[in-house]
């Protein structure tokens, strides 16, 4: 004890203590265009564009400045642990973003040495990429999964970030989960040993990023999975302990995803869509008429799962709960309630046999129709009898007092939502379905220039690139038709042979026609004059083609 407070009571260990934190040279961070508590948000292309201030409070030598643009997601999970004392929390950190800023040398100070009081400016221009590198996600069952898992998430979970423009909004995050993106300036000094560097200050201004993401096609719905139900069918009673009235099946399909606008974006509407619901009420008899609706409520949960561990597949709520390494976190909001007494039933009489429940259809069945596009039968209807259906169309806008993210999958965290569509009979008799929904989002106004001016310059390159490959493949063709070409030449392209005198005509001394001196006085009789061999002209062609390749 005496060591402890002789060593906090030491003045000169205080004094020193404070001359090495107020040591560090203070680092500040710049956007353009920001300004007071307005944060600027950024998607896909956008560029971000500042400045980095470093002022010393005394000479302090480095070796490596960095500016950078981070990209993190962590996740934590708590374990159930018997054992008080021992902690049951597992963690994980994923940086699946860092880009670098370039520093010239010229602009770095020479030798390297912040001087004391001086202040350095260092500009910085960041672009926010389309996509991940494929080296960020390594795990994957399939091309679906690794694609999605490729998609920039959105900023999430950090309450000092989620918002729209000046407004912080709740983004129905747990803390568990968190995506965030950051400026980083980190100043080091290398060591005279093979150690790592000394960090000697290291600071960072966050930032909001808001990536655009497509609305995919409508999810292919297992009718064992528990967390969704796009059919449901009950028996309704004139009373309580009352006989039957009939059965009443209700049923929906997935509805158009909701779209939010861009960042920076601020002339835009109410977010909205809506689903359509159908009804259908086979009576136990002739003489039962439909029920009178009372009210249909609608809600959206927006369910987080995150994991320790990467995963190589869609999540669901099933696995979650068996697999400790990944958690859940779900969150309704109400979106409207409204009356349907005023629902318009109409009749339908069919003949015996024409209509009737097919045998692969249950109960939990996403799609099942008659052969008219009304609710497939229920599992009580007699083929032949009269039954009645009914559409309800409700709207759906999204709450202004939270903030929405898009619908994303990465490799720890993930967001999903549902629509929860719930119908009142009556106080004891309700039914409920339980449909995916989507929420995508645009880029900005200046991403999605970017975007399309690098689609016209790609296909510009691509279609030159065709042309290229064109002319080569021509030059090819052309080429190898000349070496495959043979030198053609008529059958008068050289002479006949020249066939030697008869022996009696040449021997040394012989006199034939010739004079005394044994000198031929006339052409060999083999010899025809004739005109100079003609190549033919075909053969002239393919030689100079085949001399000029």
């Amino acid at each position: 004890m005496a060591s402890i407070s002789s060593t906090s009571s030491n003045p000169l260990a205080t004094k020193m203590r404070h001359l090495s934190i107020q040591g560090k040279p203070a680092v500040a961070i710049s956007l353009n265009g920001e300004h007071g508590s307005y944060m600027t948000s950024y998607s896909n292309l956008d560029k971000i564009e500042g400045q980095v201030s470093i002022t010393a409070p005394n000479d302090t030598r480095f070796d490596e400045l960095e500016i950078s643009l981070l990209g993190i997601s962590a996740a934590y999970v708590d374990k159930f642990n018997t054992a008080p004392t021992m902690s049951a929390r597992t963690d994980a950190k994923h940086l699946f973003l860092k880009l670098r800023q370039p520093v010239d040398q010229f602009d770095l100070p020479s030798p390297q040495i912040l001087e004391a009081g001086r202040t350095y400016q260092f500009p910085f221009t960041f672009v926010i990429p389309a996509q991940l590198l494929p080296r960020s996600c390594q795990r994957f069952a399939n091309n679906q999964i690794r694609a999605a898992h490729l998609q920039l998430p959105p900023s999430m979970g950090d309450s000092s970030v989620s918002g729209y423009g000046g407004k912080l909004l709740d983004d129905l995050t747990p803390e568990m989960a968190k995506v965030s993106y950051k400026i980083n300036v980190r100043i080091t000094r290398d060591r005279q040993t093979d150690e790592p560097p000394v960090c000697i200050v290291e600071s960072s201004k966050k930032i909001r990023v808001k990536p655009a993401f497509e609305e995919q096609p409508p999810l292919a719905v297992d009718p064992k999975d528990s967390s969704y139900r796009l059919r449901e069918e009950k028996t309704i009673r004139k009373g309580m302990l009352k006989s039957k009235l009939g059965r009443l099946v209700m049923e929906t399909q997935q509805p158009r995803g909701l779209c939010l606008p861009g960042p920076r974006n601020m002339d835009y509407g109410p977010i909205t869509s809506s689903a359509k619901v159908t009804l259908r009420f086979d009576p136990a008899d002739e003489t039962c008429a439909p029920p009178k609706l009372g009210s249909l409520a609608s809600k959206l949960r927006a369910t987080t799962f995150y994991s320790t561990t990467p995963r190589t597949n869609f999540p669901n709520r099933d696995t979650a709960f068996v697999d400790f390494s990944q958690g859940i976190y779900y969150e309704a909001v109400p979106l409207s309630t409204r009356c349907m007494a005023g629902a318009q039933w109409e009749k339908h009489s069919s003949a015996p046999g024409v209509v009737r429940r097919d045998s692969g259809c249950s109960c939990s069945s996403t799609n099942s129709k008659s052969s008219a596009g009304h609710p497939a039968a229920s599992s009580t209807y007699t083929p032949g009898s009269t039954y009645y259906t009914t559409t309800l169309i409700v709207p759906l806008q999204l709450p202004v007092n939270k903030t929405w993210i898009p619908t994303f999958h990465s490799c720890l965290i993930s967001r999903v939502y549902r629509l929860d569509l719930i119908l009142s009979i009556n106080a004891t008799t309700s039914l409920s379905v339980k449909v995916p929904i989507q929420i995508s989002s645009t880029g900005s106004v200046e991403g999605n220039e970017e975007r399309a001016q690098r689609e016209e310059e790609a296909a510009v390159t691509l279609q030159r690139r065709l042309e290229e490959a064109e002319e080569v493949e021509a030059q090819a063709a052309l080429l190898a038709d000349a070496n495959e070409s043979v030198f053609t030449i008529s059958d008068e392209a050289f002479p006949p042979a020249f066939e030697s005198v008869a022996a009696t005509d040449v021997r040394r001394g012989s006199r034939g026609e010739g004079d005394a001196s044994g000198s031929r006085s006339r052409s060999p009789p083999a010899y025809s004059a004739r005109p100079p061999p003609h190549t033919s002209r075909e053969g002239i062609t393919r030689n100079v083609l085949f001399m000029a390749l």
